[in-house]
C-alpha cells in the first residue's frame, strides 16, 4: 500500500476534544494534512491538543443548526470530514425517559445530519473527497439497554450509505465505522462503566473485567480507529462508498 498522503488537504472533524475525534486530528496531522477544522463543545479539550499544523479550533453544540451555518460560511476549502461527536448511556426501554432519548438523537443523529450536510455542500463546491460518519457496533448489532444510543448510531450508518448514493456523481465517498468497545471517554465516563470501576477497584480492572465481550480480546484504542478511519478517507480507498466498517474485536459474531 502507499503511503497514505494528506498534504495540502483540509479535514473537518467533530468531536475533536478527546477519543477517536481527538485521535484522527493526530493521525491527519502526522499524514500531511494542512489545516484541521475542530469542533467540539470541550473548549479547554480542543485547546488541549498539540498540533503543528494550522487549526481552526470551534466551540459549539453540533446539535445547533446556527453553528453549522456559521462554520458553512467561514469555509473555502474542504477536502475530508470526520463527523464523530456523540454522546453515551444506557437503559431498558421501560426506564428511558424522553428527554434523554431526545437529546441522544440531537447530539449523535441531529449532529451528524447537520455536520455531514455543511461538509458535502463545502466539499461539492471545491472538489472535496470523502467523509468517514462514527456509527457503532450497537448500531448493527441489537443490544440490549441501548434503545437510544443504538437507534441513533443505527441510524448514522444508514445515513451515510444514503450520502454515498446521493454524491457519486460527485466523486465524494462516504463511508461509516461502527467500532466495538474504545477505550474512551464516551465509554468509560459512562455511568455504568463508572460503576464498574468503583466495585472492582480500578479504571484498568474494569477495562479488564470486559476484554473478553469481544473474541479477540481487549479494549481497541482511539489510535487504532483513527487509523482504519484515516483509510477509508485517504485516496487508497477511492473504490470504497456506502461502506460500513465494523471494527468491533469480534463482538458481533
Amino acid at each position: 500500500m502507499a503511503e497514505l498522503d494528506f498534504s495540502g488537504r483540509t479535514a473537518l472533524i467533530t468531536g475533536a476534544a478527546s477519543g477517536i475525534g481527538a485521535a484522527c486530528a493526530q493521525w491527519l496531522e502526522r499524514h500531511g494534512a494542512a489545516e484541521l477544522v475542530l469542533v467540539d463543545l470541550d473548549e479547554a479539550g480542543l485547546q488541549e491538543l498539540d498540533l503543528s499544523c494550522q487549526a481552526k479550533r470551534i466551540v459549539g453544540d453540533v446539535s445547533d443548526p446556527a453553528l453549522w451555518d456559521e462554520i458553512e460560511s467561514s469555509l473555502t476549502q474542504l477536502d475530508h470530514a470526520v463527523i464523530n461527536a456523540g454522546i453515551a448511556s444506557g437503559c431498558p426501554i421501560v426506564d428511558q425517559d424522553f428527554d434523554g432519548w431526545r437529546r441522544m438523537l440531537a447530539v449523535n443523529l441531529d449532529g451528524t445530519f447537520l455536520g455531514l450536510r455543511t461538509s458535502l455542500r463545502v466539499m461539492k463546491k471545491c472538489g472535496g473527497k470523502s467523509a468517514v460518519l462514527t456509527s457503532s457496533i450497537v448500531g448493527v448489532d441489537a443490544t440490549a439497554g441501548t434503545a437510544a444510543y443504538g437507534s441513533s448510531k443505527a441510524a448514522i450508518a444508514h445515513l451515510a450509505r444514503i450520502a454515498a448514493a446521493e454524491h457519486t456523481g460527485d466523486q465524494i465517498r462516504i463511508n461509516a465505522i461502527a467500532p466495538g468497545r474504545v477505550d474512551t471517554p464516551i465509554w468509560t465516563k459512562t455511568e455504568q462503566f463508572q460503576d464498574l470501576e468503583k466495585r472492582l477497584g480500578s479504571r484498568e480492572a474494569a477495562l479488564e473485567s470486559l476484554s473478553d465481550a469481544a473474541p479477540l480480546g481487549g479494549f481497541a484504542t482511539a489510535e487504532l480507529m483513527a487509523g482504519q478511519i484515516g483509510f477509508l478517507l485517504s485516496d487508497e480507498a477511492w473504490n470504497i462508498t456506502g461502506s460500513v466498517l465494523v471494527s468491533d474485536g469480534g463482538y458481533s459474531l
